[in-house]
């Protein structure tokens, strides 16, 4: 096809004629929406650079005569970076006459070492250049992931509250029993009290004296 019937075909299809492959023999073209294209190019280049993982060098210093605390929180540092890929260069740093003994250095290195566990593999091991001890560490590709803690077990579901049985008219036994002890000592206090009044009435004393 020529260029004039290709420029033709893009024209009545309101498109772009593009040049994709200009080393062919003839070189090839095609009629696509070249604005469309170049947007969906710099998409697929955004997200190939958000997945890309940029790894960089940390530095982490120690001297021989580090304490305790300043030791496991260099440590902490170490595993941080560790977990987010990068590498991590330990260097010890020696001063004056602590040169003379670079034992103490391999050992703090070797505690080091210890302490990471199975997340960090040795690149490179210690050296002495000059007055530094250095080591270099990466992560490890297969690091065990952190134990997510267990739920706690629940508790027993409650049992249903069992329906005491009813009357016919929406009580309860125990209910109408109680209601009708109530109702007898009712009774028996209304006969009480007509048996008194009976007993102590005036026509009743008068009645007693003329017999």
């Amino acid at each position: 096809m020529s260029i004039a019937d290709a420029l033709e075909r893009a024209r009545i299809a309101e498109l772009d004629l593009v040049e994709v492959a200009s080393q062919a023999d003839p070189p090839v073209c095609r009629i696509m929406d070249y604005g469309k294209f170049r947007y969906e190019e710099s998409q697929k280049f955004k997200e190939s650079r958000q997945k890309t993982v940029q790894i960089t060098m940390k530095e982490v210093k120690f001297k021989p005569k580090i304490g305790k605390a300043d030791f496991d929180t260099n440590v902490r540092h170490m595993q941080e970076f560790l977990r987010e890929g990068h590498k991590v260069k330990v260097t010890l740093q020696f001063r004056g006459r602590e040169v003379a003994h670079p034992e103490l250095g391999t050992k703090i290195l070797h505690a080091v070492i210890e302490q990471l566990g199975p997340i960090a593999k040795v690149d490179t091991h210690a050296r002495l250049e000059g007055r530094n001890m250095t080591m270099v560490l990466s992560p490890e590709k297969k690091a065990p992931k952190k134990q997510e803690a267990k739920p706690a077990p629940s508790a027993p579901a409650a049992e249903p509250a069992r329906h005491r049985p009813k009357t016919n008219n929406g009580c309860t036994e125990s209910n109408r029993r109680q209601h009708a002890k109530d109702e007898d000592i009712k009774n028996c206090c209304k006969a009480f009290q007509t048996h008194w009044y009976r007993q102590t009435s005036p026509s009743a004393v008068n009645a007693s004296a003329l017999v």
